[in-house]
């Protein structure tokens, strides 16, 4: 089959033309117009838009410039005139213009120019399509704003600073001035109220901003703390948790109900208000205001829409804010009821402490307590994680610690204890949800002062060294094994290192967030060049020379001046291991408490309980064996012998003779127990004196 072509050709008739030109001016959806090489009016067609009805031929003739009131004439213009002089069309060029000499909104037009040539290229003029995109722009603008929000709010988990990020994203661009008023338990953490909003609930102001460059008078400075005026909308929309938009004017009546804020939107020329409820869930987290002034555009339904977005997007993060503050207060309580609030000062220590807690509340902390035997336990330690699960593993922890100091442990043998709970309490959080299997790992430094023989045991489960001062003024940092963190499965034993301490040395201990927030490590060691200057303000020393930065985590530490046993207060008797010991041991215990003025009932049952301590060294140990009274703020009683095998606690039989040596002593003891060495053990036993007071 044959296909017959048709000849193309790229003239057109002048009836053609004309008959283009007439579908376009009457069928077009566009704005047409014709406009001659002066910029002159020659024709146009009635979808121009923003004309509101103006006939034609009032148009036709004038100038382009004359019939719209255009933002920026001269760049329109410019563009016009560089379309006649070059030929290059103009695509899409956004114009805000108003309608000559008539009231109503701004419109935006998208405007693109062709030069209009006849056959000889001689230039004739410019057609000009003028588009009315005011609406798609607005939604374009709209989205975009969301989008700031989303992006822009939320940032932080602070109440205040999330309404600051907010009014930063919506002025200008959807408010000339913005307000944010958060209920006050709100910034608290407290649970928000219930809708609707008792008029006697005080809002705080959180955040105010503005476009203008002059400071705007404000009817309540941020942080002021009030309830929220009746009759207004603001009020009405806590109530109903319905958004409203309000026409401004001096007539408006409400005004009268709050003066101050009258005041202030007479001032700032605001004659447009949206006021939208921060709410979620059924509660009143707070109120945004937004005004509009001078000549920007009122506010239409699509703002309204973009409002109720924004507010519901910033509920939220206000509330993630309110919940993490308030988890954090609890964690801090926590926290607070773990730690000391002073370390317990002991005959011969004397202590002092910095604790810089970090943004996200870590979980450090620090112990000092009284060992049998005049000795003093330190320890300062840290567990991984933040908030609530941080402090509630680090009491567990510190209860640990305590248990197990209480048993007469050495450090290291303490620790590998330590990390044996670690390792349970991580057992049972498996068994949790997923969110609450937080892990429990964690660092610490535990040490034992023995004032008696001017020593420090020190064990470290991946913690940092402490810091020694001595009193001529040096410093050292002794290398001591670190061990494996706490919590860990495997890896090397926990070791144990004794120091020599001489009397007027200081320990620092201190958590390894020190070492991240200080502006170098040896700068420790420089505030305790001078050791002679009181501990607090060698703590105060440190915290001056910190960087504001401790997102790393709590910083803590703790010093230790340390100070001999007065030698008065300390009596020591070897003994011959035969059953002579125990009247001996009697004898020289009834002769010692008399010296240190010790009435005659505690004396008593302490002379009881020193036989019923040599009686079971004389009649299960070993030799060397000896007797030791200490009088510090309770009287501790110590039998060493060189058997390593532990004494127990039996209940005897009503026919038995014996075996209610440790019952007896039990009952006549406020505390007792075994403590072990390389040399053997030593069995001691605490008695109250009725006067707590220090040698």
């Amino acid at each position: 089959m044959e296909v017959v072509g048709v000849a193309q050709d790229d003239a057109i008739s002048p009836v053609e033309g004309v008959a283009v030109l007439e579908a376009l001016f009457r069928q077009s959806p566009t704005g047409l117009l014709i406009l001659d090489t002066q910029l002159r009016i020659l024709r146009l067609n009635l979808t121009v838009p923003g004309l509101h009805g103006t006939p034609p031929g009032q148009i036709v003739g004038r100038h382009f410039t004359e019939v719209y009131d255009l933002s920026a004439p001269g760049e329109v213009v410019a563009m016009l005139e560089g379309v006649l002089a070059s030929g290059a069309p103009a695509r899409n060029h956004l114009v805000r213009v108003r309608p000559k000499g008539a009231p109503g909104p701004e419109y935006l037009f998208s405007v693109s120019a062709s030069r209009l040539e006849s056959p000889q290229r001689r230039v004739l003029g410019v057609l000009a399509e003028m588009l009315d995109v005011t609406e798609r722009e607005k939604v374009g603008a709209r989205l975009r704003v969301f989008g700031s929000v989303r992006e822009g709010v939320g940032r932080t988990l602070d109440v205040v600073a999330t309404c600051e990020e907010l009014v930063h994203e919506v002025v200008p661009d959807l408010a000339d001035i913005a307000v944010v008023d958060v209920v006050d338990a709100v910034v608290r953490g407290e649970d928000p109220p219930l809708s609707p909003l008792g008029l006697e609930v005080p809002l705080r102001r959180a955040a105010y901003g503005h476009s203008g460059g002059e400071e705007q008078m404000q009817a309540h400075p941020v942080g002021d703390v009030r309830a929220l005026p009746f009759p207004t909308p603001f009020a009405q929309t806590l109530a109903d948790l319905v958004p409203r938009v309000v026409a401004l004017g001096p007539d408006t009546p409400w005004l009268a109900a709050d003066p101050p804020r009258a005041a202030a939107i007479r001032a700032s020329g605001a004659h447009s208000l949206i006021t939208v409820p921060l709410a979620l869930r059924g509660t009143v987290l707070g109120l945004l205001s937004l005004y509009r002034t001078g000549q920007t555009d009122t506010y239409e339904r699509g703002d309204v829409t973009l409002a109720r977005a924004v507010a519901a997007h910033t509920a939220l993060c206000i509330d993630n804010a309110r919940r993490y503050t308030r988890e954090h207060t609890i964690a801090l309580t926590i926290q607070r009821h773990v730690l000391l609030p002073l370390p317990a000062t002991q005959t011969t220590v004397e202590t002092a402490h910095m604790h810089v807690p970090s943004a996200v509340g870590g979980g450090g902390g620090f112990d000092t307590f009284a060992l049998p035997g005049a000795r003093t336990a330190l320890m300062v330690g840290e567990v991984a994680g933040q908030g609530v699960h941080a402090a509630t593993t680090l009491g567990q922890i510190r209860t640990a610690t305590h248990s197990l100091a209480a048993l007469g442990l050495e450090p290291d043998e303490l620790v590998a204890r330590l990390n044996d709970t670690a390792l349970s309490l991580a057992q049972e959080r498996a068994t949790l949800p997923p969110g609450d299997r937080v892990p429990v790992r964690g660092s610490c430094a535990y040490a034992v002062y023995d004032p008696l023989a001017q020593t420090c045991a020190i064990a470290l489960a991946g913690h940092p060294p402490p810091v020694i001062a001595h009193p001529d003024g040096t410093t050292e940092i002794p290398d001591l094994p670190a061990g494996p963190p706490l919590g860990s499965a495997e890896g090397s034993p926990f070791a144990v290192t004794t120091l020599p301490v001489t009397d007027g040395s200081i320990l620092a201990f201190y958590t390894a967030s020190l070492l991240y927030v200080s502006p170098s490590p040896d700068t420790l060691q420089q505030v305790l060049a001078h050791p002679d200057r009181p501990l607090q303000d060698l703590c105060d020393e440190v915290l001056y020379r910190l960087r504001n930065d401790t997102c790393h985590g709590d910083v803590f530490l703790l010093l230790a001046r340390t100070r001999t046993f007065p030698a008065h207060h300390v009596a020591r008797w070897d003994l011959d291991p035969h059953a002579k010991a125990v009247a001996t041991a009697r004898a020289h215990t009834r002769q010692q408490l008399a010296l240190w003025g010790i009435d005659e009932e505690t004396a008593y049952t302490t002379e009881m309980i020193v036989s019923e301590l040599v009686t079971n060294a004389v009649r299960y140990g070993t030799p060397p064996l000896r007797l030791q009274l200490i009088k510090d703020r309770a009287l501790t009683c110590e039998v060493h012998d060189g058997n390593s095998l532990a004494p127990r606690l039996r209940h005897a039989n009503t026919i038995d003779e014996g075996g209610r040596g440790l019952f007896i002593i039990a009952q006549l003891a406020q505390n007792w127990g075994v403590r072990y060495s390389l040399e053997g053990k030593t069995v001691w036993a605490e008695k109250t004196l009725p006067t707590a007071t220090p040698p």
